[in-house]
């Protein structure tokens, strides 16, 4: 089989989970935060916590996805000497494995704590300290995910 097409179709699909990952940051960017900022303390840490609860059961599906079809066209393109899809596919690695730092490192213990907090019914004093952290950095994992799309992209068309 050409291996520009197979490249091509592991873009693809890397581009589909990275996407899921994008348009959920996007939301959380966009809709959730200020909506979020309205809510009292204790609201927020009950609605953001059963959030994390769920998105942290779900997202990773789409996000191993993304990051596994995006290694695997990375290791293709080299191996068949594609540079340019290389190196597009290699700079949206690079972009989703910089997210998934910021994500374990910064995002997931919040995750954690506050989803804890609802589950057991628990104020937490800190919430909208922990709250204003996460969301101190969804822009960036936002534009991130979303430059790893565009860099995807660009392998499914050279």
């Amino acid at each position: 089989m050409d291996p520009i097409l197979i490249t091509n179709i592991l873009a693809v699909i890397a581009v589909l989970g990275t996407a899921v990952v994008f348009g959920t940051d996007v939301f959380c960017a966009v809709v959730l935060r200020p909506a979020l900022s309205r809510l009292d303390d204790n609201a927020l840490v009950l609605v953001t916590g059963y959030v994390h609860r769920y998105g942290d059961r779900r997202m990773p599906v789409p996000g191993v996805l993304a990051i596994a079809a995006t290694t695997a066209t990375v290791v293709l393109a080299v191996t068949a000497g594609l540079w340019a899809h290389a190196a597009a596919a290699a700079t949206a690695l690079v972009a989703l494995l910089i997210w998934l730092l910021l994500y374990i490192r910064i995002s997931a213990p919040i995750n954690r704590q506050l989803t804890a907090a609802a589950e057991s019914g628990r104020a937490l004093a800190n919430g909208r300290a922990l709250q204003a952290k996460w969301d101190s950095i969804i822009y960036i994992r936002a534009a991130l995910q979303g430059f790893a799309v565009v860099a995807l992209c660009g392998v499914a068309i050279l």
